[in-house]
């Protein structure tokens, strides 16, 4: 049962220029119908004027509920809790499973307004009433970053594909099209022709710029002649297939350039006496967890916002997002299931990366975390490699959250050493 159920309560639909709200009595029935109201200075002071009318009449303050909209509820949000109205917002996954129970579909604004106002009212919930600016800004300059990695690595596939049609071959001698010497000698020789028509001691004076040797850039360069002279007989011989390869190029070379200018902005804004000593330390523990490193940190942080707001481990896996799915229905229980997906994606990810990062192998032969790469082997036994990850991304999962609580970094411990000192700690405070 709500807390909120014997209180003045307003629920409101949030749109990007306007707003419906909807306020409840304290006895459940609708103090007047839902009404409209811009995100301007009078449409605000529009809504705070309906709301004391409320109050007056009532002799109680009102609670605030509203949807989570991306960015659009942020400004009505901060305006409410500065005005000092008890706020939260809602999880759009809770609000869709509860809005429209009747058997007529409707579905408007002034409706769903008050389905949210209902919702606060008459069910317990779980809500979010904080909402740090400074980690908020954070965390969509960490989720600007991944977008242009993404939009970086669709303009490298254009690239290759360009390649595959007018310079078959090239692909085999630099399997890294997008790299420093092949980025050069693309932007200079874009076609087989070009190649074979340049001077040798030009193109071996680009492929030294890789600080392998003289040896290495003559093999590299006679392996360029072999695929320019194969590529003149099985590729697409049109001259204007060259202008999507510079094209791609100087697209992925200005996206690299604002990748590496967003990332210095994010160790600037960090570094910056407006981010707290709290968070740059739990930066630190975080990266005292083999795999994880500054990028990844950073992520992780700036999606789960505050550590206080799990109680166990198990509430930080569904905020990831990597907790099964429940199929079940009377004797039916489904054996094939899969992670919900239901949390942040842009946390997934990371956590992905540093489950990939924990369980490789370092070039002295050593695990980066032998623990978990034990773990892992053991759960490929009978499963496929990627659900032995997913129980990887689990153990991570626990480690951080045990990090951060504890406020201590992490130690690479054998499972059987870890559970014998918890029973002896167990122990003496049990004496």
């Amino acid at each position: 049962m709500s807390k909120y159920l014997n209180s003045l309560v307003v629920g409101i639909d949030v749109a990007s220029e306007f707003s419906f709200a909807s306020i409840l009595a304290p006895d459940g029935s609708q103090y007047r119908k839902p009404f409209k109201f811009f995100h301007t200075a009078l449409g605000f002071n529009y809504l705070i004027e309906q709301i004391k009318k409320a109050e007056k009449e009532f002799s109680t303050t009102p609670v605030f509920f509203m949807e989570s909209t991306g960015v659009y509820h942020l400004t009505l949000f901060h305006f409410l809790k500065d005005k000092k109205f008890e706020t939260f917002v809602i999880n759009p996954l809770v609000t869709n499973c509860n809005k429209n129970k009747n058997i007529r579909k409707v579905k408007n604004d002034r409706n769903d307004a008050l389905s949210i106002a209902q919702l606060g009212k008459f069910q317990d919930i779980k809500v979010s009433s904080d909402s740090d600016i400074k980690i908020f800004t954070l965390k969509l300059l960490v989720r600007d970053y991944y977008k242009l990695i993404d939009t970086r690595s669709g303009f490298k596939k254009k690239l290759s594909n360009s390649l595959y049609m007018s310079f078959s071959g090239y692909q085999k001698v630099f399997s890294n099209t997008c790299g420093l010497v092949s980025i050069k000698i693309l932007k200079k020789y874009p076609t087989p022709q070009a190649v074979i028509s340049a001077q040798k001691q030009d193109i071996i004076d680009i492929l030294l710029n890789s600080r392998k040797g003289i040896k290495w850039a003559e093999k590299k360069y006679n392996s360029l002649i072999e695929a320019s002279e194969n590529a003149q007989f099985v590729s697409l011989s049109s001259p204007w297939l060259s202008v999507s390869i510079t094209t791609s190029i100087s697209i992925y070379e200005a996206i690299d350039a604002e990748i590496a200018t967003l990332l210095k902005q994010i160790k600037c804004f960090i570094d910056s006496d407006e981010m707290s000593t709290i968070f740059r330390k739990n930066i630190l523990l975080l990266m005292s967890i083999p795999g994880i490193g500054y990028n990844t940190a950073i992520t992780i942080l700036a999606e789960i916002g505050g550590i206080d707001k799990f109680v166990t481990p198990k509430q930080l896996v569904a905020f990831f997002g990597v907790d099964p799915a429940v199929n079940e229905s009377g004797n039916f229980k489904g054996d094939k299931v899969k992670m919900s997906k239901r949390g942040t994606r842009f946390g997934r990810r990371a956590l992905y990366a540093a489950a990939l990062a924990s369980i490789r192998m370092k070039r002295n032969g050593e695990a980066t975390n032998h623990v978990l790469l034990k773990y892992y082997k053991e759960n490929l036994k009978g499963k496929k490699a990627k659900v032995a990850l997913v129980a990887v991304m689990h153990k991570l999962i626990k480690y951080l959250f045990a990090v951060l609580r504890n406020q201590e970094e992490y130690q690479v411990r054998d499972p059987k050493l870890h559970q014998k000192m918890f029973l002896e700690n167990k122990t003496i405070i049990a004496a």
